[in-house]
């Protein structure tokens, strides 16, 4: 998978988790996990970005690892909303949990992968 390949699909992740939140139902626990959801979940794709212009090695495993924090944080936020039934189709949080856990995969390795480059060049 290319650099831009990555970046494109945090973004469909993005737009998904902002479909998500824009149906989510309109009470207390809706708004709190959906407004943290809408953060946590649109975020990897900013900070993706980021770390294509990063200014360092470090700089870039730095980045990486809060797209990594930020994913972690979306799937456990996900997982509440569909254990609480929150969000009624079942099928679109399933999708969302399970593109959500592919791409903590992806940037676990990532970053174990620039941190054996950085150790590597020391």
């Amino acid at each position: 998978m290319t650099k831009a390949e990555l970046e494109e699909r945090l973004i469909q992740f993005a737009v998904l988790i902002i479909k998500i939140t824009n149906e989510l139902p309109s009470n207390r626990a809706s708004n709190q996990l959906g407004g943290q959801l809408l953060r946590s979940g649109t975020s990897p794709a900013l900070n993706y970005g980021e770390a294509r212009s990063a200014e360092s090695l470090n700089d870039f495993i730095h980045k990486l690892q809060l797209v990594l924090k930020e994913l972690r944080e979306s799937y456990v936020c996900l997982k509440i909303i569909h254990s609480s039934n929150l969000y009624r189709d079942e099928k679109g949080i399933v999708e969302a949990k399970s593109e959500c856990n592919e791409l903590i995969s992806i940037f676990v390795k990532s970053v174990q992968t620039a941190t054996k480059r950085k150790i590597g060049s020391s």
